[in-house]
């Protein structure tokens, strides 16, 4: 037996997202079926759906952040019970026995995690060698792999936290970012303008670097201290050796050299944007000053739930624009221009429709 689920998906790297049925597995002892509300867009959906990364293979169901009621559980599940506020990120299973996995750090699974599109489903009990993600409206997940979503953030711009939020999290947390640190978060997007917000709760001193007057206004309205114009040769001068470290969102390749300069001794920046070869990076800015540059990508399953658990503190969520799933395709062109501030969200109500 399967659970029959409504989504939409793309049939080839250039077709549009259309509906489609599909069956997710009934529930293991240790399973949780969410009925899903919203799921965010992000740009990494673009790129699958578009084959853009060359592993894509379809029918392809996008959607990682997810936000949902649990539905039903099977009866090994502890941790949940039916309408429980819930989340599903990036990853819905991985090894379970290798050291990144038993630090909890599931997303550096030395035997490859489980993407929740995309990924090698090594559970089986539907017809599909992939797994489908969360543009639809049920999906069945490991308890394991369950997220809780505190129940007074709004469940809509909680979903993008599952991806854009515990992105910029983890690095920010890993390197102890917090009160007497001058920080800059580099570009102000889905993940820059999450930066932005987490840095500041953090208690550190905010710069918004950006080559864009405009967004240098709007991420003082989201917690910057202060803007720096990347594009101004003299500010940028006047600023170097002063940051304690940089969160560097920039999603395509750049020369890092002029943001290297920006870092005391001992400072580091982390990229977290840009999946693509980076056009420059010289020695001299690393060598001279102990700098250090570094990647980080998403969090394991407990420093997402403490993400989440400080996002609930703290009353954080994504600055979103709502759509309906038939705008899917329309909100993907405009994600690819950049015109969203900061995330599309599908309420997924939509679907009946």
């Amino acid at each position: 037996m399967t659970i029959a689920v409504h989504g939409y998906a793309t049939q080839s790297a250039t077709s549009e997202l259309l509906p489609f049925t599909f069956e997710r597995r009934d529930p293991r002892p240790i399973d949780v079926v969410i009925d899903i509300l919203y799921c965010g867009i992000c740009h990494s959906d673009i790129h699958f759906a578009r084959n853009e990364w060359g592993w894509t293979e379809y029918p392809f169901v996008p959607g990682h952040e997810i936000v949902g009621r649990v539905a039903a559980v099977g009866n090994g599940v502890s941790k949940y019970k039916p309408g429980d506020l819930v989340g599903v990120g990036c990853l819905v299973d991985s090894c379970r026995h290798c050291g990144s996995c038993n630090d909890g750090l599931e997303q550096y699974c030395d035997n490859g995690f489980t993407g929740t599109y995309g990924g090698e489903d090594k559970i089986g009990g539907t017809p599909y060698k992939m797994t489908f993600g969360g543009y639809s409206d049920k999906i069945t997940v490991d308890e394991r792999f369950v997220l809780r979503i505190p129940e007074n953030l709004d469940p809509a711009a909680a979903a993008p936290l599952l991806c854009a939020g515990i992105t910029t999290y983890s690095p920010l947390r890993h390197w102890n970012v917090g009160p007497g640190q001058k920080v800059g978060i580099i570009g102000l997007g889905g993940l820059g303008h999450m930066g932005v917000k987490f840095a500041h709760a953090m208690g550190a001193h905010v710069v918004m670097i950006t080559t864009s007057p405009k967004k240098g206004e709007d991420a003082r309205k989201l917690g910057a201290d202060e803007v720096l114009l990347s594009t101004d040769a003299d500010a940028m001068k006047a600023a170097q050796n002063s940051f304690d470290f940089l969160l560097n969102t920039i999603p395509v390749g750049h020369d890092v050299d002029p943001y290297m300069d920006l870092l005391k001794r001992d400072g580091t920046m982390v990229v977290v944007g840009a999946v693509e070869p980076l056009t420059k990076v010289s020695g001299v800015p690393l060598i001279f000053c102990r700098r250090s540059m570094a990647g980080s990508l998403i969090g394991g399953l407990p420093e997402t739930q403490e993400m989440l658990d400080f996002c609930g503190e703290h009353n954080i969520t994504c600055d979103i624009e709502h759509i309906t799933m038939q705008k899917v395709n329309e909100a993907y062109e405009r994600t690819v221009k950049g015109d969203v501030k900061y995330r599309f969200v599908i309420d997924m109500a939509s679907l009946k429709s």
